[in-house]
């Protein structure tokens, strides 16, 4: 028998094979098509032979995408690294580079196999997005000299001096085939979807060198020095260094230079495929893996005499959305680059020099993304942003990205010190009733905030201290004890409530992981208001308003004073009245956030006649302005045991006359709808079935009400359903046809 079964699981991972084929081979030849130019355009950026960014390029796909951690991602030369690897090749000459890509190719195979793969996104994401902003930048400098007919200068300052010099005398067929491209890459990005399959840059470029041609425009050209398989050579090295000194002068700027390519490399490689994972639902990456791919990518590359080579997002993005579902993609792209290198290169030489550096030009300026200008200003670290950009224009971009750390350093931790603490009266402005609010880090540099502030308490007032802390140091602990003895002393009261695991009592003692969030409103009283009901239901209900009173006050206050004399919730939460049902804690929302309409069953009313949801629907939709209106039913719910249980006389009961808005629930759950289908095949109970057949047919109700049809129409208004499962207290959602992402609760996905 064991025979057949290999031979079977042979044959299955035959077929899957194949099936994914389909899918990689497109999807590889649409990624050469945009790994052709680019590779061009940042050899030329580099100040490298031009064959150095294809050979990169072959090398990218194939070792990269064999031997790396992620499955989608696609490698090769990478504008990342264009700034650094001029000034490399400038001070130290091409032999000389490729020797040092080899340096960084081995330093990040270390980076792998030592396990701290991860720690190389420890920069803050802001410190990133500068620095390739400022990439950019610099890239958009060099290149519009080339556009216009000049040559780029050796620092960004040398060609923004230039720039009016170069705008005068400039030559107007190389300014024409430049514009060209880049009216052609700026205008793709409108076009329909079905039309973009196409990649802009190969498009921008054949269209310029075509116009060029058939004008008779008078440009520079490519050229190729040799085929493909003539520049591949071990990188040798002569006897001085081109300043005419010996080596071992230089070896500082080298061992800078290695260290520089290899985090810049990995930084840039890691990131992408975090981004990269992000696009898809397939595996995830194996950080320490994609460093040894990348590393060996890196040493083959340098021994070949190619360009460094990183993880690339636009590449890989490309890859996802052209449907590659395996590692095959990225290498077959890489043989396609092969093939084309070295069969094709006279196609090469007819390309416009102009050409490629308008594509350059708009690369450098997608590196400045106007979404992480805003979310810089929006977080406070826009001077960071700025700080680093400017410093990697001007100086170099390892010093732009040092000097920018340290500034984000500088700034945590005046946040550290100036940690959220506010204190303020509830009740109104003569009440004696405070609150004080501290979050973060609670360290010794917080307390000449924290003693001013507390100094500040009236006398004899009762305080409501609430702590949400990550870390509390003993000295944060013993000022709190001392003003607290100090305060009650006075006639006041103090009642602290500690809503993270970090407290006051184990000050010192632990080192938190992790800021928790604060508890949510209405959890403080569970525990004693239910040990209080065991007793007495009306002694339960009364413990848990004087529990309410003691915290809950000055914590709902704050955000519930806006809202005194109007709402404006955002749904409208139609449910079940059972108890177990808490609509704020399953959707994480607050007071005025929904109005919530509840009865037995979550049943809309088919009887012209009960108006009890029609009044809720008109008001929540016509005055309120909601946007979205949501039904949510749960397991084990009581009206649907009814509903299911044939022996219960449903005809002599209260009950059983409201149920009959559920009757065409009980027809379609027998009938086999859909969502019972759904329901069974994720191991749902039949009562639970009956549930989410339940929450169907009512969404099917809503988009027909009178009230709703036409906002539900014109897309105004979003009927929403959902399934409350109390078993493992997680919240699914449900659409006509049943629970939409069985593995995947509601809201993440």
């Amino acid at each position: 028998m064991i025979a057949p079964v290999n031979a079977l699981q042979d044959a299955t991972k035959s077929g899957a094979v194949l099936r994914n084929l389909r899918h990689d081979i497109p999807a590889s030849l649409v990624v050469f098509l945009v790994a052709l130019p680019l590779s061009l355009g940042i050899a030329i950026a580099s100040g490298a032979p031009l064959m150095a960014g294809l050979i990169a390029a072959v090398v990218g796909g194939i070792v990269a995408g064999l031997l790396g951690g992620s499955v989608r991602q696609v490698s090769g030369p990478a504008a990342g690294l264009t700034v650094v690897v001029a000034g490399l090749i400038g001070d130290l000459g091409w032999p000389m580079m490729c020797l040092m890509t080899i340096g960084a190719g081995v330093l990040q195979i270390l980076f792998g196999l030592s396990g701290v793969a991860r720690a190389a996104l420890a920069i803050a994401p802001v410190v990133v997005h500068a620095m390739l902003a400022g990439i950019g930048i610099t890239i958009a400098l060099q290149q519009f000299h080339v556009l216009l007919g000049g040559s780029s200068r050796s620092s960004a300052w040398e060609n923004i001096v230039a720039l009016p010099s170069g705008i005068l005398n400039h030559e107007l067929h190389e300014v024409i085939v430049g514009g060209v491209v880049i009216a052609i890459l700026l205008l793709w990005a409108k076009l329909p979807p079905k039309v973009r399959l196409i990649p802009g840059p190969l498009v921008a470029i054949v269209a310029a060198t075509v116009f060029a041609i058939a004008v008779g425009l008078d440009v520079e050209r490519i050229s190729l020095s040799g085929s493909f398989f003539d520049a591949i050579a071990m990188p040798k090295l002569p006897g001085t260094a081109p300043g005419g000194e010996s080596w071992v002068h230089e070896i500082g700027t080298i061992v800078v230079g290695v260290f520089t390519i290899a985090l810049i490399a990995s930084v840039e490689s890691l990131l992408s495929a975090v981004g990269v994972d992000k696009l898809h639902n397939g595996p995830r990456t194996n950080f320490n893996r994609e460093m040894l791919g990348q590393g060996s990518a890196n040493i083959v590359s340098g021994l070949l005499g190619g360009l460094p080579i990183t993880g690339v997002i636009v590449r890989s993005s490309t890859n996802v959305a052209a449907g590659a579902r395996t590692r095959m993609s990225a290498v077959l792209h890489g043989v396609w680059v092969l093939l084309f290198a070295s069969l094709f290169t006279g196609l090469v030489e007819l390309i416009p020099k102009a050409a490629l550096a308008g594509l350059l030009i708009v690369i450098g300026a997608q590196l400045i993304k106007l979404a992480h200008v805003k979310v810089a200003w929006r977080t406070g670290n826009f001077a960071v942003y700025a700080v680093t950009i400017v410093c990697v224009v001007f100086l170099n971009l390892l010093e732009g990205v040092a000097i920018g750390l340290a500034v984000a350093i500088a700034i945590l931790l005046t946040r550290v010190i100036r940690a959220p603490v506010e204190a303020r009266p509830y009740g109104g402005h003569e009440s004696k009733d405070w609150r004080v609010d501290i979050d973060g880090s609670l360290s010794f540099l917080l307390l000449p905030r924290l003693t001013k502030v507390l100094s500040t308490l009236p006398d004899g007032s009762h305080v409501t201290l609430n702590l949400n802390a990550d870390y509390i140091d003993d000295a944060v602990s013993d000022a709190i004890s001392d003003w607290r003895r100090a305060h009650e002393a006075t006639g006041g009261a103090v009642v602290i409530v500690e809503t993270s695991h970090a407290n006051l009592f184990s000050a010192g003692t632990s080192r938190p992981k992790r800021h928790y969030r604060p508890a949510a409103i209405g959890l403080l009283p569970w525990r004693s208001a239910r040990a209080s009901q065991q007793d007495n239901a009306n002694a339960g209900v009364r413990a848990g308003i004087d529990e309410y009173h003691r915290n809950g006050v000055a914590m709902l206050h704050p955000h519930i004073a806006d809202l005194t004399d109007s709402q404006n919730p955002y749904a409208l939460f139609l449910t079940c009245a059972d108890s177990r049902i808490l609509p704020n804690v399953i959707t994480a929302s607050g007071p005025g956030d929904l109005y919530t309409v509840r009865n037995v069953g979550n049943l809309v009313p088919t009887d012209a006649t009960d108006r009890s949801v029609d009044a809720a629907l008109d008001f929540a939709v016509n005055q309120l302005g909601v946007r979205s209106v949501v039904v949510c039913g749960h397991s084990s719910c009581g009206a649907m045991m009814t509903l299911l249980d044939d022996t219960v006389d449903k005809a002599t009961t209260p009950m059983g006359h409201w149920l009959e808005y559920a009757h065409d629930t009980l027809v379609a759950y027998r009938d086999h709808h859909p969502a019972r289908r759904s329901a069974e095949s994720n191991g749902f109970k039949d009562v639970d079935q009956l549930g989410v057949v339940n929450v169907a047919k009512q969404m099917e109700r809503l988009t027909r009400h009178p009230i709703l049809e036409t906002a539900v129409a014109s897309g105004d208004l979003q009927v929403v359903g959902t399934f409350f499962d109390i078993s493992t207290a997680r919240v699914y959602e449900v659409d006509h046809n049943g629970i939409v992402c069985p593995d995947r609760p509601a809201g993440t996905h």
